[in-house]
């Protein structure tokens, strides 16, 4: 066969696979048997190895390619990957709808859709086609684990466009996206395996002697976090669409392709080439929401996937961009999950957490028990109030729940099994550490410490100001801290970039050589960015999706120290209650004494910018830089509006390399992607 005819057969190939594709997933539809449908594929398969320059990213014949990954990129998503809040009870939606109500006045309806548990991810397509895909991660960066998600047959690896559009899919044909050289479709979604194939494989594995997996979510968390994307393929692993993202244009938000509610989106999906769930719900009120969430519950076990509850969105996307983000969770979202799995158990004690913001947090000492396939022992009491709403006692029986990866809490307390010998659980008065005070402020649940010179306090944040979500300082770990509080050689985080090696060599567990290296790694982590700064002084509410907020906002200290509260509250996801921590952090004279200690340390808080001065480019790094750690490496390229992945393809635009580059180096230079060194990608962002 001449090369012109095999290119129009590999198209039409490509084209009616893909249709069955379609059929079969969203339209849960066939209209040819899967032999035809394998003899078709094997025949793209035979004509592409015959002309392998034809082969492209987007073809159904590289769903499983290339060796096994040395180790996941990281990729930095285009806007966080938010979890949501659980509610069990009735009463937890309508607290949920009141919190809503308090900040928009506008009617509120929901679009009410299956909660699969699986594991939560984010595809990127760049002109139709997919060019990454993520895990979650810590909501700002996840895992590059694009190989594996491409095994997946319900994720289309080439976006369906059909010419003509009905109303009722949606008005995608004459949006201005079409018309851009460059499009981005952005989709989020869920990554499980069914029922029956969960049974299979755990048959599977009990016959070859190897440990069974205790439930699916684990199965698909586990297929889709391995190197090697042939573990993942055989895993006959399933996916579920629930989100396309919207774009921010300027700082407003765009919905994607005009659609104005969360329904729209699901229709959008379909028409895409995406499935979604198979039983969702426009719901115009709180009551048919509970209509929704008994009909599901009564119909869960005839599901093929496993599912804890449904998914609750705000309908219009005006409001629920408008209603903001708390910490990780959206506020116009909530997961209104079933009953929790329950079991009966003892509480043997009661043991009060000092938090590093001062938090006192009751934890009840079960007798361990077997939960949700996993042994727990510990169970959050939450308060004060909630050990008094259920009239908590040590040594009483309680039954204990938990629902996918939610802490175990305690549920009721069987009050008929109590024998007399039990005892009243009693909020201490004083800090268990350090005997300070304890401070209930109004209007809130918790008691904190309020003593400077909390041991607990201090030596939690201390632990979280050396770890990675801080300044990230290797070889410093908790043992080493103790040991330099003990002999009061620390006290405040200032302190540690004030130590000498003399300082530590004296102590025992400090030998010579550690003591050096101990030394050098705070040396050379004086320069920290801000966002990355402001999680490490631990200012209370503010997690990671803050501070990255407050960074971009403000971009120097120097701005938020001096910012009035309605210039912080005015910030897009930073809500009240975090504003006004923020506010009373940097008036504090004893927070302002340890900015002044970290300055006079050498300490260099970096400014973090929105750049545009890589935008739209593709950079993979091979190989050990010298001078950055390839995280931070792929930090700088997201900061300036550059995308970091792990393969290389022919949209790659750069393959920064390092020492020992790998396989990749090979492929960039058949695919003609222009290779770069560390010195030149530098200057790529001078």
């Amino acid at each position: 066969m001449k090369e012109k005819e095999a290119q129009k057969r590999i198209e039409k190939l490509r084209e009616t696979i893909n249709h069955h594709r379609y059929l079969y997933h969203v339209l849960n539809r066939e209209e040819i048997s899967s032999s035809v449908l394998d003899s078709l594929k094997k025949e793209l398969y035979d004509l592409e190895r015959d002309f392998p320059h034809l082969i492209t990213p987007d073809s159904p014949t590289q769903r499983v390619e290339g060796k096994p990954l040395e180790e996941f990129g990281k990729v930095k998503h285009y806007r966080p990957m938010l979890s949501f809040q659980d509610a069990f009870t009735r009463e937890d939606m309508k607290d949920f709808e009141k919190r809503m109500k308090r900040i928009v006045e506008e009617k509120i309806d929901y679009f009410c859709e299956l909660k699969i548990d699986g594991l939560a991810v984010e595809l990127v397509y760049e002109n139709d086609v997919l060019m990454s895909g993520s895990t979650r991660g810590d909501g700002v960066v996840g895992e590059d684990v694009t190989q594996n998600l491409k095994t997946i047959e319900a994720i289309p690896l080439k976006l369906r466009l059909p010419k003509k559009f009905s109303k009722k899919e949606g008005s995608l044909s004459n949006h201005p996206y079409w018309e851009k050289d460059e499009k981005s479709v952005v989709v989020r979604g869920e990554v499980f395996i069914s029922k029956k194939e969960f049974i299979k494989l755990n048959k599977t594995r009990k016959k070859e002697g190897l440990p069974t997996y205790a439930n699916p979510r684990n199965i698909a968390a586990g297929s889709i976090r391995q190197l090697d994307p042939k573990i993942a393929a055989s895993r006959n692993l399933d996916f579920f669409a629930y989100d396309l993202v919207a774009d921010t244009k300027e700082g407003e938000v765009v919905s994607p392709f005009g659609a104005e509610t969360h329904e729209e989106k699901h229709r959008l999906l379909r028409t895409l080439g995406f499935k979604t769930v198979d039983r969702e719900r426009y719901c115009k009120d709180l009551e048919e929401v509970f209509e929704f969430y008994k009909e599901v519950e009564m119909a869960r076990e005839g599901y093929t996937y496993q599912i804890d509850g449904i998914a609750v969105f705000v309908n219009s996307n005006r409001v629920f961009e408008k209603l903001g983000v708390a910490g990780k969770a959206p506020r116009g979202g909530i997961a209104y999950k079933f009953p929790l799995e329950q079991q009966t158990t003892v509480i043997e004690g009661v043991h009060f957490q000092v938090g590093r913001t001062g938090t006192i947090t009751p934890v009840a000492i079960l007798r361990p028990v077997a939960l949700g396939g996993v042994t727990v022992s510990r169970a959050t009491l939450h308060n004060e109030d909630e050990i008094e709403r259920l009239g908590i006692k040590v040594k009483d029986t309680v039954v204990v729940g938990r629902a996918g990866d939610v802490i175990p809490r305690v549920v009721k307390v069987l009050s008929e099994l109590r024998t007399g010998r039990e005892k009243k659980i009693k909020f201490p008065e004083k800090c268990p550490l350090c005997e300070g005070n304890l401070v209930r402020p109004k209007g809130e649940a918790r008691w904190y410490c309020k003593s400077k010179d909390c041991k607990g306090t201090r030596r939690e944040r201390l632990y979280h100001f050396v770890s990675k979500k801080g300044f990230d300082i290797e070889n410093f770990g908790e043992k080493a801290i103790d040991k330099l509080l003990e002999e009061g050689l620390i006290s405040t985080p200032a302190d540690i970039f004030f130590l000498e090696e003399g300082d530590l060599l004296p102590l025992e567990r400090f030998a010579e050589k550690s003591t050096k290296n101990l030394i050098k790694a705070i040396k050379e982590k004086k320069r920290i960015p801000l966002s990355k700064f402001l999680q490490a002084i631990s200012i209370p509410f503010v997690g990671e999706g803050a501070a990255q907020e407050l960074s971009y906002h403000f971009n120097k200290l120097e701005k938020i120290e001096k910012a009035s509260l309605e210039d912080i509250s005015g910030i897009h996801d930073i809500g009240p209650v975090t504003a006004q921590s923020v506010y009373n952090f940097f008036r504090a004279k004893k927070n302002k004494k340890l900015l002044e200690d970290l300055k006079r340390a050498g300490v260099v808080i970096e400014k973090e910018e929105r750049s545009r001065k890589l935008e739209g480019k593709t950079f993979v790094i091979t190989g050990s830089l010298e001078t950055l750690k390839r995280e931070d490496a792929e930090k700088m390229i997201s900061l300036s509006g550059g995308r970091a992945s792990s393969a290389v393809s022919k949209n790659t635009d750069y393959l920064v390399t390092g020492k020992n580059p790998g396989t990749k180096l090979q492929k960039a230079k058949e695919l003609g992607v222009k290779v770069i060194n560390e010195t030149e990608f530098k200057n790529l962002l001078k």
